[in-house]
């Protein structure tokens, strides 16, 4: 399965389990983050600015970390 957003440059090569590469693939669509999925390829990622940056982050954290250290972060932030 081969695809891509638009033509933008995708400048940052990610490198995460091919099994979990579509979901974070798709969720950066989600998100409007060109990016770039090609079969036994990297995941690659056009990050332009601050926010494409923590997004990605973002759904890198979300989708990598083990449940306990989510849960940890999430306490965290509620002051629990």
């Amino acid at each position: 399965m081969e695809s891509s957003t638009s033509s933008h440059e995708f400048n940052e090569p990610v490198q995460v389990d091919p099994i979990i590469r579509w979901e974070i693939y798709y969720r950066l669509l989600e998100l409007s983050i060109p990016c770039s999925c090609n079969t036994g390829e990297p995941l690659r990622v056009s990050v332009q600015d601050t926010l494409s940056a923590i997004q990605l982050w973002s759904v890198m954290k979300q989708t990598t970390a083990p449940r306990n250290e989510q849960v940890e972060w999430l306490n965290a932030c509620w002051g629990v």
